[in-house]
């Protein structure tokens, strides 16, 4: 349906009898929806000539073979200092790629934040005490 608009050998257009095949076909196959529980009845019910006859309907699913009870308990754990070893060095590399903050940010930074706080504790002891006056001049 692209380039593809050659007439054939009767005259026709490829496009007029690809439309006329698309209208027709609307009407019998259904648009998926995404739902997989849809999809796969509707597999089923439409006949798919690879589903074998007992099958028609239910899913297909790859045969795996069943972990066997060593397999399926978690691996051995090694020595207690071997892993916090290992914990030590994996939190030095993480620390290793931290970007740290020069002396004037860290000043800068710790300013912003006692700033913030003592406006807030300013404003909440502030709502406080216009609450404790509106209390006590409502119930006297």
């Amino acid at each position: 349906m692209s380039d593809e608009r050659d007439t054939r050998d009767d005259g026709s257009s490829e496009e007029n009898t690809s439309r006329a095949a698309d209208s027709a076909s609307d009407s019998s196959v259904s648009r998926p929806t995404g739902k997989r529980s849809t999809r796969r009845a509707r597999a089923g019910a439409d006949g798919d000539s690879t589903a074998a006859p007992s099958t028609r309907g239910a899913v297909a699913t790859k045969s795996r073979p069943t972990p066997k009870r060593a397999e399926a308990t978690a691996p051995k754990k090694e020595n207690i200092f071997k892993r916090l070893r290992r914990f030590f060095r994996e939190v030095i590399a993480e620390l290793r790629k931290v970007i740290w903050p020069n002396r004037k940010q860290m000043v800068t930074y710790t300013s912003v934040v006692l700033v913030f706080v003592i406006f807030m504790v300013a404003f909440i002891s502030g709502l406080d005490l216009a609450f404790i006056k509106g209390v006590s001049w409502l119930f006297g």
